[in-house]
């Protein structure tokens, strides 16, 4: 029969077990805290210098078709120039959940980049709020829109479509024999963006990121058809990622 321990041990106990505790939070801290202040710069420029281009111009008629859809894709390619060997410059939870499901972050990295980025999106529009020449929230400057046309089924296909090409991308990136060629990384997301933009602007706006249209609906108020945009890019990030991790990967991730 075994003594009870004393008062004394026990808050000893307690104490080193919460010493543990902390040295593990701080330990991850120290080891995380760039990648994620990298997901929230990135973002934040995403939204703010992406959504600039949809700004209206006042010397033409109308904003040209190809403007926005480039804009973003090189706003996507300096971003990944800058931060892509820091965080992988994701700027978004459908890559982010992709990479989870891939291997390539844990579950807290990818929680805490989750937040980032939401954050970052919510500013840089905040932002660009207070930076544009026209009013933005009464404008719906940016807003991602299904098409009159199109019901909301529709507009989850091809959300799912347009995410599903990006992550088949990102998955290519992240396989092992791939790398090795990462200095060309930058042009093809850029590239990738705009042309999938290109495609999918005039019916959903493109999206392919929760993030990217939740910052102008939660500043401008419009929310309709917005589960649009969560439902369709996630299921675009599930699907491929596990689709190339199980039938096309060929080497183990380290």
């Amino acid at each position: 029969m075994t003594m009870p321990q004393s008062s004394p041990q026990i808050i000893n106990i307690v104490d080193n077990k919460i010493s543990e505790e902390q040295g593990v939070v701080a330990q991850w801290c120290s080891s995380n805290w760039r990648p994620i202040l990298a997901e929230l710069i990135s973002t934040t420029l995403l939204l703010l210098v992406g959504c600039m281009t949809t700004i209206p111009i006042d010397t033409l008629p109308y904003q040209n078709a190809m403007y926005a859809p480039f804009g973003f894709g090189l706003v996507v390619m300096f971003n990944i120039q800058i931060f892509g060997h820091i965080s992988g410059a994701f700027m978004n939870p459908a890559v982010t959940l992709a990479a989870l499901l891939y291997g390539s972050i844990s579950i807290s990295k990818a929680i805490a980049y989750v937040i980032a980025e939401s954050i970052g999106a919510i500013l840089g529009f905040g932002i660009l709020t207070t930076l544009s020449p026209v009013l933005v929230k009464e404008n719906g400057v940016c807003m991602t829109e299904v098409h009159p046309q199109l019901n909301t089924l529709q507009a989850v296909g091809i959300e799912i479509v347009l995410t599903t090409a990006l992550n088949f991308l990102n998955c290519a990136v992240w396989d092992p024999v791939n790398r090795d060629k990462p200095d060309s990384v930058p042009i093809k997301f850029g590239l990738a963006i705009a042309g999938l933009s290109l495609a999918g602007g005039p019916l959903t706006g493109a999206s392919m990121n929760p993030v990217r249209s939740l910052a102008p609906a939660l500043w401008t108020g419009r929310w309709e058809d917005h589960w649009v945009y969560w439902v369709g890019p996630l299921i675009g990030g599930i699907l491929p990622t596990l689709i190339y991790k199980f039938m096309f990967l060929r080497k183990k991730l380290e």
